[in-house]
């Protein structure tokens, strides 16, 4: 029954189970979307005040985000509406901030 599953979640006082897609996280899908979450919100704020993201900050953005597929893809049989929402709404938040991103590094050019 638990074939899918790898553990228990790292976090002190929580005995949720690690699904496959984030074993290597060593985190439930909860915790990591929490973690996930605050990560873009640092990243948002960093460009919004005009500093560039550096390449470990974009690498794990997109990290999160395939994180995210690949337990939305794991747990298509069995959503759990409030998770599944989450993840949505993060890979919304992801999309944004990197179209935000790309254009802010973009330069228009008039043409004379």
């Amino acid at each position: 029954m638990n074939a899918g599953v790898f553990g228990n979640c790292t976090r002190s006082g929580c005995a949720r189970l690690i699904p496959p897609g984030l074993v290597s996280e060593q985190l439930c899908l909860d915790h990591f979307l929490d973690e996930a979450f605050v990560r873009n919100e640092r990243a948002f704020q960093l460009c919004s005040q005009g500093q560039p993201l550096d390449s470990s900050s974009i690498e794990w953005l997109l990290s999160d985000a395939l994180a995210i597929v690949k337990n939305l893809e794991e747990g298509a049989d069995r959503p759990n509406p409030d998770q599944r929402d989450r993840m949505l709404e993060l890979l919304l938040i992801v999309a944004n901030l990197q179209e935000y991103v790309a254009h802010r590094s973009t330069q228009v050019q008039r043409l004379a």
